[in-house]
């Protein structure tokens, strides 16, 4: 499948680099001349020495304030840069191996796209009037327009776009084509694919198979059947919400039936997502900082070994590899994507834990690949095994806070288990091993 083997690192770059919370439409470096782009290079050999093969970045898009409200799909946001910085940015990742996907805001823009600016200007006679849903002349808009209009979620700044309108979804297929011949990203990751039009979705995956073989869509979908965003006519992969969820209910409950639960109900024999490669992750940009949401910061371990072992594409967001916090305030997502200076962060536990995971998870085929074979589960202790081919990873973790002793029997002739953690080994015997984890820790190991 398409980037199962990847993992990926979230950046928002507009809070990353410290980007004004609104664009004046002056540039960001005034005294820069040339290609300028404000994720340095710096960032590039952070993910190379974490081990990260992919990166989603976004939104990149020219855009008024927090970067989905979008005024030009053709230009960098002058806030970050320009086009030729972030041309050289992406070909500087792939030099590394590392895979560029942006943010495809393709269900609504700004006020201040052409469009709606046209809208604004000609009413009646505009060509924008039908470029967006449900423009209504007999009313008026909360934000004063003598018109009314569908917006996204009831925001008044974010009106949607009409993809039933042909010329619309033209024009946006011109724009992915576009970025991948100016820039040459490797895939788009959809917002709000939940509740954009299933025909454009469809005419995407077959616009983009053409313009480069490889290249791979991943949509944001928070509730629902997956299935039914992620089939071979149309995207490969989707948010996977529905386990981000049950990580930090779990392991606040003591409750690893939540998460074994959502394993079988996506992945099991009778998953609704069986044979998909989801998109999994901890936090990201739109949710409380898993450092903020665990009751137990000890439990980062097993949540991230847990996530480096499971099916699917797992994911790190920007600055949760020093164990950063943050939460939402109010309607506000800005401390959630802060400002940071790479010059200024130092490695600690979660970092080191990182690292070390990304090289177990490249070196070991089975978690890549391998079948999901549940072994022991309580509410606090879960052993599973990833099988492919004659590869056998077992990963046990346990969210007690005392130590946990248990015994298990293994598939396989195995003769011993080899921690990829700790380097030490454990004797199995009649196919049986006799496993000691410490209170909220995690562990992998290679049969051998």
């Amino acid at each position: 499948m398409l980037f199962e083997d990847r993992i990926f690192y979230h950046m928002y770059p507009l809070g990353l680099c410290g980007a004004p919370e609104s664009n004046d439409s002056g540039p960001l470096f005034q005294k820069e001349e040339g290609p300028v782009f404000a994720v340095g290079n710096e960032w590039i050999d952070h993910m190379k020495d974490l081990g990260f093969s992919g990166v989603y970045i976004g939104p990149l898009f020219e855009s008024s304030t927090h970067g989905y409200d979008t005024r030009d799909y053709r230009r960098v946001d002058r806030r970050l840069g320009n086009n030729e910085g972030f041309r050289k940015w992406v070909a500087a990742c792939h030099e590394q191996g590392i895979k560029v996907v942006v943010d495809g805001v393709f269900n609504h823009t700004g006020r201040e796209f052409p469009a709606f600016q046209n809208l604004q200007e000609q009413k009646w006679d505009s060509w924008g009037k039908d470029w967006y849903c449900q423009v209504d002349f007999n009313g008026t808009s909360p934000l004063g327009d003598p018109f009314s209009y569908e917006s996204w979620r009831g925001y008044p700044e974010l009106p949607r776009l009409n993809l039933k309108n042909p010329a619309v979804v033209d024009a946006l297929m011109d724009v992915v084509r576009f970025w991948v011949s100016a820039f040459d990203i490797d895939g788009i990751r959809l917002d709000c694919a939940d509740v954009l039009d299933f025909d454009c979705m469809r005419r995407l995956r077959r616009e983009t198979e053409q313009m480069k073989p490889e290249f791979w869509l991943m949509g944001e979908v928070i509730h629902g059947d997956y299935s039914r965003w992620v089939n071979p006519e149309m995207l490969h992969s989707v948010t996977n919400y529905e386990l981000h969820k049950a990580i930090y209910s779990a392991h606040n409950s003591h409750n690893y039936f939540e998460m074994a639960h959502t394993l079988r109900r996506l992945f099991g024999e009778y998953g609704l997502c069986k044979g998909a490669v989801l998109y999994n992750f901890a936090d990201n940009h739109d949710v409380d900082r898993i450092g903020s949401k665990l009751a137990c910061k000890a439990d980062l371990l097993p949540v991230y070994v847990f996530l480096y072992t499971i099916h699917g594409i797992p994911s790190v967001y920007y600055g949760s590899e020093f164990g950063m916090e943050g939460r939402r305030t109010g309607d506000s997502d800005r401390p959630l994507r802060p400002q940071i200076k790479l010059s200024e962060m130092e490695d600690g536990e979660v970092t080191r834990l990182l690292r070390r995971l990304a090289h177990i998870r490249q070196s070991q085929k089975a978690l890549i690949y391998g079948n999901h074979v549940e072994l022991l589960l309580t509410n606090r202790q879960y052993v599973y095994a990833r099988c492919w081919q004659n590869e056998i990873c077992v990963t046990a973790l346990n969210n007690d806070d005392s130590v946990s002793e248990m015994d298990i029997g293994l598939p396989g002739d195995g003769k011993l288990l080899k921690d990829l953690i700790s380097g030490g080994e454990i004797p199995m015997e009649n196919g049986r091993v006799h496993l000691k984890l410490q209170g909220h820790d995690g562990r992998i190991y290679q049969v051998k």
